[in-house]
């Protein structure tokens, strides 16, 4: 049996769909009135569970061999980090905690590459670099931080867990939309008339599930594995959504010196209207920042391998086309 946390979310359902393919005995913990269209057709288990509740949790894991760990907050808005100090660090806590003690054989959670302290321009990130809190300044960042040495500690204690950790995740089965999607579905409708510099090491949802998978099957306890793609600038994303669609480009770009201004006007009017924020302060100095990323060690160690990701952002639009979200103008 394979329990899959935050089994509804973008990356969640794709490693679902992966596990499907393979015949796994499946149970998909979710919360309580969640929409389950992410799962519709699959041949799983659905328990309620919140990782906030640990006698939830030894109901979900009752019988596991291998826990999958997603479930979190992934938050832009300032002021949320009571709730990512909930979900994202005292819920890791909880879930290593019921899976040493329901007796799951392997715990595999999913981390994140910005859980690593980043280092200067020009330095390779691998897995050698830090995970403190300290050092780490996005409140998303340093919730996964935290959360990777409350799972390290656990295992500490005699779990038997490894540590995923994706770059910039982006594909098909996007259904809530998740930033990244919804700013190429933005895109293509001519709702974002400028661009900014930059860019980011992207990864495909499908390649982040499969090598969670080899992850959990061939991965060293106690490990961590950086799960890339391939850095893409911002400027080539939006000319491959412009081949695709026909949708013309934006006219103007933003200097990289007034990005981090016009985020920050842009957080504020999303307070203030309960837009969904596709982009922030910390976002813009993401893909200003050192993406020289290194999945090396899976890709020697397990076999992981990554696609182009022109290729990715055609599926992902294509799959948008299908449920008829895809307005051009």
């Amino acid at each position: 049996m394979i329990v899959v946390t935050g089994a509804t979310g973008h990356l969640g359902n794709n490693l679902v769909r992966a596990l499907v393919k393979r015949n796994y005995r499946l149970r998909c913990m979710v919360l309580t009135g969640e929409s389950l269209e992410p799962l519709q057709g699959l041949d799983v288990e659905v328990v309620e569970g919140d990782v906030r509740d640990i006698e939830s949790l030894y109901k979900a894991f009752d019988g596991a061999d291998i826990v999958f760990h997603l479930a979190s907050i992934i938050s832009l808005l300032p002021g949320n980090n009571e709730l990512l100090e909930e979900v994202n660090v005292r819920g890791a806590r909880n879930v290593a905690e019921a899976c040493l003690t329901t007796g799951v054989r392997r715990l595999v959670y999913t981390s994140s590459i910005h859980a690593l302290v980043e280092p200067p321009m020009g330095q390779v990130i691998d897995e050698s670099m830090p995970c403190d809190p300290e050092h780490i300044s996005m409140a998303y960042s340093k919730s996964k931080a935290k959360a990777t040495l409350e799972v390290l500690d656990v295992i500490g204690k005699g779990l038997d867990g490894v540590i995923v950790m994706p770059t910039g995740v982006i594909g098909p089965y996007d259904f809530k939309p998740s930033a990244t999607g919804q700013m190429l579905l933005d895109y293509a409708a001519g709702k974002i008339p400028v661009r900014i510099g930059g860019g980011y090491d992207f990864v495909d949802v499908r390649d982040v599930a499969e090598g969670q998978i080899l992850v959990a099957e061939k991965g060293r306890t106690g490990e961590k594995y950086i799960l890339s793609g391939e850095w893409m600038s911002v400027d080539d994303i939006l000319q491959e959504v412009s081949n695709a669609t026909k949708a013309p480009l934006p006219r103007w770009k933003i200097p990289a010196a007034l990005a981090s201004a016009v985020a920050l006007m842009i957080t504020s009017y999303c307070m203030v209207t309960g837009a969904k924020v596709l982009i922030n302060h910390d976002s813009v100095s993401t893909l200003r920042g050192n993406s020289l990323i290194s999945s090396e060690k899976a890709r020697s160690e397990l076999g992981y391998t990554s696609r182009p990701i022109r290729q990715t952002i055609r599926d992902t639009l294509d799959w948008f086309g299908e449920r008829g979200w895809l307005k051009t103008r």
